[in-house]
């Protein structure tokens, strides 16, 4: 590996504000938040136990996620979610009615923090990552009660997860397969945009689009694990042909491909493509290897859990010092931030102390409003939530303008309290979770990332001399050649995430961008020479008669 000295790299400031178009389901957990919270709220309403809504609003929370997720492991994804919460809401609570000392509580919420961090991103569980579990339990250290009565407590934040698991479900009585459908459409258009190009060098963007929206397709199939049907299979011959047409372009119909997506929209019926389930061999012989252990997972995110724990440990006792009453909101804000490397670590940043200025005004407009009558304030928790979510895909800071003012009407729930006092701690609190998180994430530096660098070279060159021994026999096993296929393309696919995580690291020693040019360069050849040796079904698969019903 290379010896050059460390070198900095420019953090963006203007890019990290740039919108984004909205996803293609923006409005599911937008709707999805809004019912889950909606039912246990109005019935604190009308009961006059708002004070209690904090605990209900823990388990209607989890409604945010798994949207992504085939159904069979949403349903697993949403329930260790809800598990997850209720358990960080459990420790908070316990912690505090044994102690009030708010460095000691800072400290557990640091650490709490860091856990939630590492095993969200360890499980992959997707937006919106630990962030609302680090919320909750945050706020809940700080929150009054008794031992007593943290067993009703837990309970409420439990019944509410229940709720919000079922509405997290119920889409799928009416689309079993939505988000399969989905992610393989987006392959195939992505792929068609990169086909489009026939491969040419300028095209390096698409095809790093393209790539990424394949694997995503391949881990929502193979999320379900062993389950498989008819239709499932169906969809998984398109990715092929997505895969495929990534592999060799300049062999790939973009309209077709198109066409495919374009079916796939709806209900209607999924395009059975021709070619033999002798493309699939490597998909099989993937999900036959056994997932690799939790604890497998946690080591390189070791680094990521020191700069959350230090980050929200000193965010928190900087407010502390600075008298500020909630010192839970620059333990969030800090804990907020961190992401892969240390550039995307600074736009969010950057996003969250806009988002959370913005949100302070649009705040300062709507309290009068909500003090009117507790039904409003709890319309007003409501609007904002639809419109989080429903902004958030854009810019992390757009969404942000809707949270901001939505955890401030929160701490209205048990009393009325002075706005002034609110919006002047909040924007103390953001600033200095912003500062001292980022600083923490540039002091605690991923030393690791240029070694990964090197393993994830060092497999794309294994998989590639596997697949060029196999490309030299006469005969080669239909199985083999599949899987070798699969096997170097999920190489390429972690090397290029591997080496965009490290590139963003602000203080590294030199990274061997030339080598991982050539390798991606070199394993995309193999690639292209694999598929056309596997045959014309391959690459030019045609629509037959014949369609699976979703």
């Amino acid at each position: 590996m290379s010896t050059a000295p460390p070198t900095t790299r420019r953090l963006p400031l203007a890019g990290a504000l740039r919108l984004g178009r909205p996803s293609d389901i923006w409005f599911k957990p937008a709707l999805s938040v809004v019912a889950a919270v909606a039912p246990p709220n109005l019935t604190l309403l009308a009961l006059g136990r708002l004070d209690l809504a904090m605990y209900t609003m823990a388990g209607s929370l989890c409604a945010l996620y798994g949207h992504n997720r085939p159904y069979p492991a949403r349903a697993r994804t949403l329930a260790r979610v809800v598990l997850g919460m209720t358990g960080g809401l459990a420790v908070a609570l316990l912690a505090a009615s044994l102690t009030t000392n708010a460095v000691a509580l800072v400290t557990v919420g640091a650490l709490m923090a860091a856990v939630q961090k590492v095993l969200c991103d360890a499980t992959r569980v997707g937006p919106p990552g630990n962030v609302v579990l680090t919320f909750i339990s945050s706020a809940s250290l700080f929150a009054p009660g008794t031992l007593g009565q943290v067993p009703g407590h837990v309970g409420l934040a439990l019944l509410a997860g229940a709720w919000a698991w079922l509405v997290g479900m119920a889409p799928g009585l009416l689309r079993p397969y939505g988000p399969e459908r989905r992610a393989t459409a987006q392959a195939l258009n992505a792929t068609a945009a990169y086909a489009d190009t026939r491969g040419a060098r300028e095209s390096h963007a698409r095809a790093r689009t393209a790539a990424a929206a394949v694997q995503a397709a391949w881990q929502s199939l193979l999320a379900t694990g062993a389950r498989t049907d008819r239709t499932r299979r169906a969809l998984e011959h398109l990715v092929v042909r997505a895969e495929v047409a990534l592999a060799a372009p300049a062999d790939a119909d973009p309209e077709r491909l198109r066409g495919w997506a374009r079916e796939l929209s709806g209900t209607g019926r999924v395009p059975r493509v021709a070619g033999a389930d002798d493309e699939l061999l490597g998909v099989d012989a993937e999900r036959a290897v056994p997932h690799r252990p939790l604890w497998h997972r946690l080591g390189p995110l070791a680094p990521l859990a020191a700069r959350t724990a230090l980050g929200c440990a000193l965010a928190g006792y900087a407010s502390l010092a600075l008298g500020v009453g909630r010192p839970y909101w620059a333990l969030v804000t800090a804990a907020s931030l961190y992401q892969a490397n240390t550039t995307l670590t600074w736009s969010r940043g950057v996003q969250r102390v806009v988002g959370n200025l913005l949100g302070v005004l649009v705040f300062a407009a709507v309290v009068p409003l909500a003090h009117l009558h507790p039904a409003v304030l709890v319309l007003s928790c409501l609007v904002f939530n639809f419109g989080a979510e429903a902004l958030i895909g854009r810019n992390y800071w757009l969404g942000s303008v809707c949270v901001t003012p939505m955890a401030l009407l929160i701490t209205e729930f048990a009393r009325t309290q002075d706005s002034g006092q609110l919006i002047t701690e909040r924007v103390l609190d953001t600033l200095v979770g912003a500062l001292v998180g980022f600083a923490a994430a540039v002091v605690v530096t991923n030393r690791r990332a240029g070694d990964r660098i090197e393993h994830a070279l060092t497999a794309v060159e294994r998989a590639r001399e596997e697949a060029a021994r196999l490309l030299a026999e006469p005969h080669p096993a239909p199985r083999a050649l599949e899987t070798v296929r699969r096997s170097l393309s999920a190489a390429l696919a972690e090397l290029r995430a591997t080496a965009d995580a490290a590139s963003g690291e602000w203080w590294q020693r030199a990274l061997p961008q030339e080598r991982v040019v050539l390798a991606e360069q070199s394993g995309h050849r193999t690639l292209a020479a694999t598929v056309r040796r596997q045959g014309p079904h391959s690459w030019d698969g045609t629509r037959t008669t014949e369609d699976v019903r979703p």
